[in-house]
C-alpha cells in the first residue's frame, strides 16, 4: 500500500512538472501599482515634488514606478569558439652487457626500447540567437533609481504551451522612445524560452518509465 501511494505521488509530481516547465527566473513576474490609498499613506514632506507619484510633464511617458509596463526588445546573440591541440612524444632505451657464459647464451649486449606518441585535438563551436518583443513590469524601484523588471508571456498553440520569461535590472536612462528597452542594456538579465508540448511529454515519459523500471523486480 505504501509503495502504491509513493508511486502515485511521484506520478502526480511528474505531471505537475510537465504542465509548467522549471524556470531560471525567480521572484514575481508582475506587480500592481500603488493604489490611491497607498499613495496617500506615503509620508508627505510638504513639498510640491513627491517622488512616489512624480511624472515629468515635458517628457514621453516612461516606466518609473512599481506596476508600470514597458516593452522589452529581445536581441540576444552569442557565439563562442574553442580550439585546442596537444601532442607528446616520449622514447627510451636500455642496453646491458652480460658477463661470461650468459653472454654467449643470450648474446651481448641486451637492448630494449620503448616509444610513446600522443596526439589530441578539440574544436568546439556554440552559437544562439533569440529575438522578439514582450511587455514587462516594474516590480521594484531601487534607492539609486534603477528598476527591477520582470515579465512572462505564454503562448498556447497546437496543444502545447510556450513560456517566455524575463527578469533583470535596468537604468531608466536606457529606456528609449516608445517606452522600450533593449535586452542588451539590462543588467543581471535572465531570458528563457521553455515549452510544454508533446516532445517534452515524450521525454518526460521516457524518464518516468526508466524510473519505474528501476523499482520493479526483474
Amino acid at each position: 500500500m505504501n509503495h502504491a501511494i509513493t508511486l502515485a505521488a511521484v506520478a502526480a509530481l511528474l505531471c505537475g512538472c510537465q504542465a509548467t516547465p522549471t524556470s531560471i527566473v525567480s521572484g514575481p513576474k508582475t506587480a500592481r501599482p500603488l493604489t490611491s490609498e497607498q499613495l496617500q499613506a506615503v509620508p508627505n514632506n510638504g513639498a510640491i515634488y513627491q517622488a512616489a507619484a512624480f511624472r515629468p510633464v515635458f517628457e514621453d511617458r516612461r516606466a518609473r514606478h512599481v506596476g508600470d509596463v514597458l516593452t522589452l526588445v529581445i536581441t540576444e546573440r552569442t557565439s563562442a569558439n574553442k580550439a585546442a591541440t596537444a601532442a607528446g612524444n616520449k622514447s627510451g632505451s636500455v642496453s646491458a652487457t652480460l658477463p661470461g657464459k650468459l653472454s654467449s647464451t643470450f648474446g651481448s649486449p641486451l637492448t630494449a626500447a620503448t616509444t610513446n606518441t600522443y596526439a589530441d585535438g578539440d574544436n568546439q563551436t556554440a552559437s544562439n540567437a533569440f529575438t522578439g518583443t514582450m511587455g514587462i513590469t516594474v516590480v521594484e524601484v531601487l534607492g539609486n533609481g534603477n528598476l527591477i523588471v520582470a515579465g512572462e508571456k505564454q503562448i498556447g498553440m497546437n496543444k502545447g504551451t510556450e513560456y517566455i520569461r524575463f527578469s533583470g535590472m535596468i537604468n531608466p536612462d536606457s529606456i528609449a522612445t516608445g517606452n522600450s528597452v533593449q535586452s542588451t542594456a539590462v543588467a543581471d538579465a535572465r531570458v528563457e524560452y521553455r515549452t510544454a508540448n508533446h516532445i517534452d511529454s515524450a521525454e518526460l515519459s521516457s524518464m518516468a518509465s526508466r524510473f519505474f523500471q528501476s523499482l520493479l523486480p526483474f
